[in-house]
């Protein structure tokens, strides 16, 4: 079952977590995104338990999912695009 028609889920998500909050877990760059709420609790988990791959499961399974989700509205952010840029491209012949 998918989203309702007027729901527009290419719309950016809320970001959970201010900028100083990460700086003050070091969260680096690179995983500063829409999941970055989710990964002070994993990485506490994670330093708690040794890094042990066992541990920390439902914190690392939410996070993945999270970064799943946003890859999937990107990709649908980016067919939205070329759809639009062909259908100019056909109406400008």
């Amino acid at each position: 079952m998918g989203a309702p028609s007027d729901v527009d889920t290419t719309a950016p998500p809320k970001m959970h977590i201010s900028q100083k909050e990460m700086q003050k877990e070091k969260i680096p760059i690179a995983f500063r995104d829409y999941c970055a709420h989710l990964l002070p609790e994993l990485n506490k988990c994670r330093r708690d338990n040794w890094y042990l791959p066992w541990h920390c499961e439902q914190e690392r399974v939410t996070w993945t999912k999270c970064q799943y989700d946003d890859y999937q509205r990107r990709m649908k952010i980016l067919e939205k695009r070329k759809r639009l840029e062909d259908e100019a491209a056909a109406a400008a012949l």
